[in-house]
């Protein structure tokens, strides 16, 4: 009787499915990342460089910290002179801009 339930258990060894069947899921929920998540967050990555590397002189902005201001001037390229509503000019570096606001 043991011996009988021993060889139900054991699996058949004659059948060997296509391996690129075995790997065909794995495959599809790769690509269903790549197109749902990695895809469309280096887009924003790509529009936020390009958003930092057309700022200029004039340019209404907010900073990751939540200031609003317009920019008085570049020095260095990456370091911008920040003029806020109540006249006070701030050093912010240019990474630090989320958005440019319309005017």
């Amino acid at each position: 009787m043991i011996a009988n339930i021993m060889l139900m258990a054991a699996p058949s060894g004659g059948e060997s499915g296509n391996p690129i069947l075995s790997f065909l899921p794995i495959i599809l929920m790769f690509g269903v990342f790549y197109f749902l998540l990695i895809r469309p967050q280096t887009k924003r990555q790509k529009d936020a460089e390009k958003m930092r590397t057309e700022l200029k002189k004039g340019d209404h902005i907010v900073t990751a910290g939540g200031i609003h201001g317009t920019i008085e001037g570049i020095k260095d390229n990456d370091v911008l002179l920040v003029k806020t509503a109540t006249d006070t000019k701030l050093h912010v570096g240019r990474s630090a801009v989320t958005t440019v606001k319309t005017k």
